[in-house]
């Protein structure tokens, strides 16, 4: 089975600047859902890389992240999927640690746990940081416009001009399954 590494604020769910703190604030950007199914029914393993610098700031509690992870689990299995596993980094920037992304430490951990090589793999992410992270450990990085992403492309457009865009994981989804498809 193929791997696929998504970013989760602004990629799955609706992102916020006061941080998602709550189940009630995870909001599934529609669409997401159905496209993680559509990967995992497709061969893909799901797995997610988060920066969760709220645990870090004292704005929820790690009981309040497993609650929210435990919804996108419950969501997906609904539609008959599942993901692997989530990763998170919960330091504040000035942690300056090396599992918050841009740095790789996070999908560098990925790989170990998951035993996979990540040379190739689609990390889809809407930050810049999600990107950089992406390019450092091999895997292909792939932006969608949705969360942060407009602004992404506004601002570092000209260092993305390799990188695909799409408007989102639905869109990142259909297109990865076709190029399964012809090969």
């Amino acid at each position: 089975m193929k791997l696929i590494i998504l970013d989760r604020d602004g990629v799955i769910n609706r992102d916020s600047p006061s941080f998602i703190k709550s189940v009630g604030e995870w909001i599934p950007i529609p669409g997401s859902l159905e496209a993680m199914a559509k990967l995992y029914h497709g061969g893909f393993r799901l797995a997610i890389a988060t920066n969760q610098s709220g645990l870090g700031r004292g704005l929820f509690s790690i009981d309040d992240l497993n609650a929210i992870h435990r919804k996108l689990y419950r969501e997906l299995a609904a539609l008959g999927a599942q993901v692997e596993a989530v990763f998170f980094c919960p330091h504040t920037p000035e942690a300056k640690c090396d599992c918050r992304k841009p740095r790789p430490g996070l999908l560098e951990e990925i790989g170990i746990r998951l035993q996979a090589d990540l040379r190739g793999v689609p990390v889809v992410g809407d930050s810049y940081r999600d990107l950089v992270a992406a390019q450092a450990v091999g895997a292909q990085p792939i932006l969608v416009r949705t969360g942060k992403g407009r602004e992404t492309l506004e601002k570092h457009g000209e260092a993305l001009a390799p990188i695909p865009v799409y408007a989102d994981l639905a869109a990142v989804a259909a297109a990865l399954l076709a190029a399964l498809e012809q090969s």
